[in-house]
């Protein structure tokens, strides 16, 4: 089961208290504005290309600790598809340690018919255990809340296993709440196919 998380309102006020196509330099941006904004932390950066195979390599390994490693099948062509296409559908950060990528956040845009603005949803975020506990976690988050109150962006959403709870604490800290009124579908494999061909019911 998952825990959908969600910091809202409380953006701007976060950034400023604490803490999607291609540019002509090879750096990301969403719709006509996005990705232009400043990393503030030196440890952070806009994912490259060059970055591709470490960042695969780091999914494949919050697979590995959220139990599910055969559910990945992330592929570097297919990572560098979603990032780098005419018309990307993903966005990325790094967080690099001398010189080597250790973490990564991966997100693209949702928006909100509620609020009528665009939102930011965090596909995956993960630090390699050896650099937790060093803020980049809590950086990386920091760059996301960035981009959303430098663009507008009133939401910064993503899910949690339930079972983790060190990392439930760890956004709870930073002002996220928890959706528990929400419960989460999904459709995919046979009965995706079989409601897009009409079968399913």
């Amino acid at each position: 089961m998952t825990i959908s998380l969600l910091l809202a309102s409380s953006l701007p006020e976060i950034t400023l208290a604490r803490r999607p196509d291609r540019l002509l330099d090879g750096s990301q941006r969403a719709g006509t504005t996005a990705r232009r904004t400043q990393v503030t932390d030196p440890r952070i950066r806009r994912l490259q290309p060059e970055d591709v195979d470490a960042v695969v390599g780091l999914v494949h390994e919050l697979a590995d600790y959220e139990k599910a490693p055969d559910e990945c099948h992330l592929t570097a062509e297919q990572l560098t598809e979603a990032l780098f296409c005419d018309r990307p559908a993903l966005y990325g950060h790094v967080a690099v340690v001398d010189g080597v990528v250790v973490g990564c956040a991966l997100w693209f845009l949702n928006f909100s018919t509620w609020r009528g603005v665009h939102g930011i949803y965090l596909e995956d975020l993960y630090v390699q255990p050896k650099q937790r506990g060093s803020g980049l976690g809590k950086a990386l988050l920091t760059t996301l809340a960035e981009e959303c109150a430098q663009h507008g962006y009133q939401r910064l959403e993503w899910w949690v296993l339930n079972w983790n709870t060190p990392a439930i604490e760890f956004y709870e800290s930073l002002g996220a709440a928890a959706m528990d009124e929400w419960t989460v579908y999904r459709l995919t494999d046979k009965p995706l196919t079989a409601l897009g061909a009409g079968t399913a019911g």
